[in-house]
């Protein structure tokens, strides 16, 4: 069986395991395309939700209004799904580019808070990377040793994916 990739707005039936590509967007280099290129080579089986859009929708480089709910709402769909059913890959990767009117990775670091707690209630699998550079890594990591310290947080786009792999 080869799995999907459901990029957002879009909706796929899936049978099997989803890993959720959490991370920054706005600002943020373009990761998700080499997490997909890598869990698609090395886990073909596995499904992948993308919440980046295609290009067209950050025209200006910031996300248009009118699709802030469709967004939201595909991105707590899919985020349930792979807590229910798969991993939720978080990628901190560092800023690209600054965006004065916003703070880098600000729902990133709402949903990562989400989701540790979910991690600890409930034991949802995540597999969690920080890039060397985002901001705010050293509390991050010292909140996650506290708190989740059986759950590693790894250094490199790859070894996250990796771990996804393996939780699933």
């Amino acid at each position: 069986m080869t799995g999907k990739l459901i990029v957002a707005p879009d909706y796929k039936t899936i049978e099997g395991a989803l890993v959720f590509l959490a991370g920054p967007i706005q600002g943020a280099p373009r990761w998700q395309e080499k997490a997909i290129k890598y869990l698609q080579l090395s886990a073909p089986e596995i499904n992948i939700a993308n919440p980046r859009r295609p290009d067209k929708h950050y025209s200006k480089g910031e996300f248009p209004p009118e699709l802030y709910a469709e967004q939201v709402d595909w991105e707590t769909f899919h985020l349930k799904k792979a807590g229910e059913c798969g991993v939720i890959l978080f990628w901190l990767a560092r800023e690209a580019e600054h965006k004065c009117h916003r703070a880098y990775g600000q729902a990133t670091r709402f949903e990562l808070s989400e989701w540790k707690v979910k991690h600890e209630r409930d034991f949802v699998k995540l597999a969690v990377g920080i890039e060397e550079g985002f901001t705010g890594a050293r509390y991050i990591a010292r909140r996650f040793s506290q708190d989740c310290p059986s759950l590693r947080i790894f250094t490199t786009l790859e070894e996250t994916c990796q771990e996804a792999i393996r939780l699933v």
